[in-house]
């Protein structure tokens, strides 16, 4: 049985939990985390004072998690970048990112570790079961959207552009790009490093999905749904005037 904590600090790795009024589940999910590593940052994004105090009511001071914490929330984009920039001062190279809403297992960490250790250049996204019970018909749809679109922006096939569940190497995330705040932003840091030459993988991991009366979720299917769609069509006007030409030119200079 492999070491955990001891590879994820010879990788100099960490898991990233961004949370947003997650007060119900965070407590279960870091819990399950540090059954492979205590290198954890939580990204409170705004949350109402419940989700922290059900921190500080779990952990003492020398268990609670490293914690970045600000108001009001700004969305899931904002906190991911705001976790990339603290994981990098604390030394960090590598970032698992995991939601704190129950619906990652934790357990699927040596997975996506291990794609990791195989791939260690790489992006790696953990690849959902897309026709898992109870999966959301609007989740299952706006995904099979995104991997066209990805494709055809970056040439690259993949089965879960939206799955949160990653690997990041984080000193090739550029903190300057244009990410923009919400959801869409994990798409985003897919398309930029892409172009930006890193290797992208995935592994099959596991979701849950509570019913209906039990899910909680921040996602507003027609908004978010229309951000998407416009950030799409701007990413490949910018694929097909940029990106895909200077692709081209340099496989034939090869």
């Amino acid at each position: 049985m492999k070491d955990w904590a001891a590879i994820f600090d010879d990788e100099r790795a960490c898991v990233i939990v961004p949370t947003y009024n997650n007060e119900r589940t965070i407590v279960d999910v870091l819990c399950r985390i540090r059954a492979y590593t205590r290198n954890i940052i939580v990204v409170n994004d705004g949350s109402t004072p419940a989700t922290m105090q059900a921190i500080s009511a779990a952990f003492d001071a020398s268990e609670k998690p490293e914690i970045v914490d600000y108001s009001p929330n700004r969305g899931k984009g904002y906190a991911l970048m705001q976790g990339f920039r603290r994981a990098l001062e604390l030394g960090y190279r590598f970032a698992v990112t995991i939601d704190s809403d129950g619906q990652h297992f934790p357990e699927d960490i040596p997975a996506v570790m291990d794609c990791h250790l195989a791939n260690k250049d790489a992006l790696v996204v953990g690849s959902r079961n897309l026709t898992a019970d109870n999966m959301p018909t609007k989740n299952t749809f706006a995904n099979k959207f995104s991997n066209f679109w990805f494709h055809l922006q970056t040439g690259i096939c993949l089965e879960d552009t939206q799955s949160g569940y990653r690997v990041y190497p984080l000193e090739q995330i550029n903190l300057k790009w244009p990410i923009t705040p919400r959801y869409e932003a994990e798409l985003e840091l897919l398309v930029f490093s892409a172009w930006r030459g890193v290797p992208v993988t995935s592994v099959p991991v596991r979701v849950y999905y509570p019913p209906v009366g039990e899910r909680v979720s921040h996602f507003r299917p027609f908004w978010d749904f229309f951000r998407i769609s416009v950030l799409n069509s701007i990413l490949t006007i910018v694929a097909l005037l940029f990106y895909l030409p200077v692709k081209l030119l340099r496989s034939l200079h090869r």
